[in-house]
């Protein structure tokens, strides 16, 4: 670069034959240091510069916005391309910028004299003008602003002339929807580009009259700080230092969602994000697979349902709700009894699945419950009507899905999902224990009791979190990932948030059901990640190549913060009361 004023436009550097010759021919003297660092070739067109295989294009910036806000060049700092931004901050004299004030402001008021005196309408944005010029010049009279002249250049890199105007184009685009008016360096793509090297090498000298105010919210130096007037803490801020208090309920929707590794700190975050938000009156429902959860519910006098064979507590996936019933209850109530069974048997070919569906129906009209709504107090079918209606439909095809059954209404899993509801959600902290269960019943069980706790989410509006550990054994399933998707989609209109933890990663994001999950989050917390995952989650959070390193090597309790359109580090931080009640 240091050579380009030694080239002339379509000029090419005599090639060299390696380090000895160059040495030697040093050594006359007919060979400078700059021939060496000099690009081999540079082209200046009318609309970019081309330097070896690199095609560059400059813009300078001629107006701004009238209105701005701290870091409100924060989408142009972040476009997702690389840019050369230059700044040029060159003061004034309060003196001179007060003549040159006073003499526009003459100007105007006697442009708007005039109009007044010939009955025109005053141009509106004269009278703006005036209005802020008048303000500037008393800022400047008192010392409390001083004025500068600006310049702001962007050079855009690309590979390809087609791939520079692509850019080009998404560039002027960003710039627009800041209010910002830019322009090409046309026929001065040479002096644009030294203009945008970090040499303070201004060749363009395109400047605008700027305040120290509106200055100051220039600089992309501003901190995503996530603290709020309400909320829970969650951590600290590893960027400045401040707290995150965050309330999640403000939101779009209250789902959050827990990507890290085995280790790295989810289930401690989840009980301390449980523990507050108790207190401040907001319910707790969990769904455990490993019964991590159950200390912390004797704890906090919660209550812990152990779900398997042997327990006393049992949830009937066919009841039908007495009340709050909706208009299409019993066929909603049918498809999701579709997508259980699916779980349940396997896949089904389209013919087993319309004959499951006739099941169904004939299920519900042998214990008298109808589409009437009164016929809901009725008592509910039970997982072995539908086996003995298939039974008797005395088909072959009727056969095999009973014999897929028949595990659950006559065999080993028997005790668990044939018996009538006897448990009630009462207590603020609830949570659903399922380790003891093997490991091809948890998803069912997962999905009997998310079906469950939907129901009497919807009797009783209020605020609740329902936290899903280990989410991945629902999402390797497409039935019921889609049954946890659809959850996350309508869970906002009964106040509830949905909380989804994973340690499974690439599995995970690797199914349009959790990629749409956490896409339908606005609260997202990446913890410590593996080598093998980290590309995927990069790539679908967008994240930096330090943030990328950051969670490699974050430590326990360490990752990234999401909320809404921010994101910081963050380290997650508990009293020791907190740490002894959870450990």
């Amino acid at each position: 670069m240091l050579g380009l004023d030694f080239f002339k436009t379509k000029q090419k550097k005599a090639p060299s034959n390696g380090p000895q010759n160059v040495a030697n021919v040093l050594s006359k003297g007919t060979l400078s240091l700059k021939d060496i660092l000099a690009p081999s070739y540079i082209e200046v067109d009318f609309n970019h510069i081309k330097i070896d295989d690199k095609y560059y294009r400059t813009l300078f910036v001629v107006g701004y916005p009238r209105y701005v806000s701290a870091n409100w060049l924060y989408s142009l700092i972040t476009f997702d391309h690389p840019l050369y931004i230059s700044m040029y901050i060159y003061p004034s004299e309060s003196k001179a910028v007060l003549e040159e004030l006073k003499r526009k402001i003459a100007e105007m008021e006697a442009t708007i004299e005039n109009d007044i005196k010939s009955g025109k309408v005053v141009d509106p944005t004269v009278q703006v003008a005036l209005d802020d010029a008048l303000s500037l010049q008393a800022e400047l009279a008192k010392g409390a602003e001083r004025f500068f002249q600006f310049g702001l250049y962007v050079t855009i890199p690309a590979d390809t002339l087609e791939e520079l105007n692509h850019i080009a184009k998404q560039v002027d685009a960003v710039l627009s929807s800041l209010l910002i008016i830019s322009r090409q360096a046309t026929l001065e793509m040479e002096e644009g580009f030294k203009s945008t090297l970090p040499m303070f090498y201004d060749k363009l000298g395109v400047w605008r009259n700027m305040d120290s105010t509106s200055l100051a919210m220039t600089f992309p130096f501003s901190t995503a700080a996530l603290t709020k007037n309400e909320g829970i803490l969650y951590g600290v801020n590893q960027h400045d230092r401040s707290l995150i208090i965050f309330d999640r309920f403000t939101l779009e929707n209250a789902n959050s969602v827990i990507l890290g590794k085995s280790g790295g700190g989810k289930s401690f975050l989840v009980k301390l994000e449980a523990l507050r938000l108790l207190m401040m009156d907001v319910d707790v429902v969990i769904v455990d697979p490993e019964n991590e959860y159950k200390k912390l519910t004797e704890s906090v006098e919660g209550e812990f349902v152990e779900f398997s064979s042997a327990a006393q507590y049992k949830i009937n996936p066919f009841e039908l709700p007495h009340d709050n019933i909706e208009p299409d209850e019993l066929q909603n109530k049918i498809l999701n009894l579709h997508s259980l069974m699916r779980v349940v048997m396997g896949d089904l070919t389209p013919s087993q699945d319309a004959l499951l569906d006739r099941a169904l129906v004939a299920t519900y009209q042998g214990k008298g419950i109808t589409q009437d709504q009164a016929t809901f107090q009725n008592e509910p079918p039970l997982l072995e009507d539908l086996y003995k209606v298939l039974i008797g439909m005395e088909t072959p095809e009727a056969h095999e899905l009973a014999d897929r059954l028949e595990k659950f209404v006559t065999g080993s899993a028997s005790g668990i999902f044939n018996q009538q509801s006897n448990f009630d959600i009462k207590n603020r902290f609830t949570v659903f224990g399922i380790r003891d269960l093997e490991e091809n019943l948890r998803p069912i069980a997962m999905y009997v009791v998310l079906d469950y706790i939907w129901n009497r989410v919807r009797r009783d509006k209020k605020k609740r979190i329902l936290v899903v550990d280990e989410a991945w054994y629902l999402i390797k399933n497409k039935d019921s990932g889609a049954f946890l998707y659809n959850f996350a989609k309508r869970a906002r209109k009964y106040l509830l948030g949905l909380t989804t933890i994973t340690q499974d990663v690439e599995d995970f994001l690797a199914t349009n059901e959790g990629k749409a999950i956490i896409t339908n989050s606005s609260l997202q917390v990446i913890l410590k990640q593996s080598p093998a995952a980290v590309d995927q989650v990069a790539k679908t959070f967008y994240l930096t190549g330090g943030e990328k390193h950051f969670l490699l090597a974050a430590g326990v309790g360490e990752g990234l913060f999401f909320a809404g359109q921010s994101h910081v580090g963050f380290h997650v931080i508990a009293s020791d009361e907190e740490k002894g009640i959870i450990e």
